[in-house]
């Protein structure tokens, strides 16, 4: 079997157990007012490839940062 994992159910009510520290909190919030402000840096031109390559925003945002983590560094 390829997937197995998909032929367990589901969890009837999963929950978050772990809470946030007001550090990771602000880290996050941080990182994600960094990720709009890229989108809104970009041009319609750019918005529009890559809402037709990745489908969502989020995922087009998430595609640029990891190109940026993948890119060799830069002298």
């Amino acid at each position: 079997m390829r997937f197995p994992h998909r032929l367990k159910p589901a969890f009837e009510n999963p929950r978050m157990t772990d809470a946030f520290s007001e550090t990771q909190a602000d880290v996050l919030i941080g990182t994600a007012e960094k990720m709009i402000e890229i989108w809104n840096r970009l041009t319609p031109e750019k918005q529009a490839a890559l809402l037709a390559r990745f489908g969502t925003q989020e995922n087009a945002l998430a595609a640029l940062v990891t190109t940026q983590l993948l890119a060799p560094a830069q002298a």
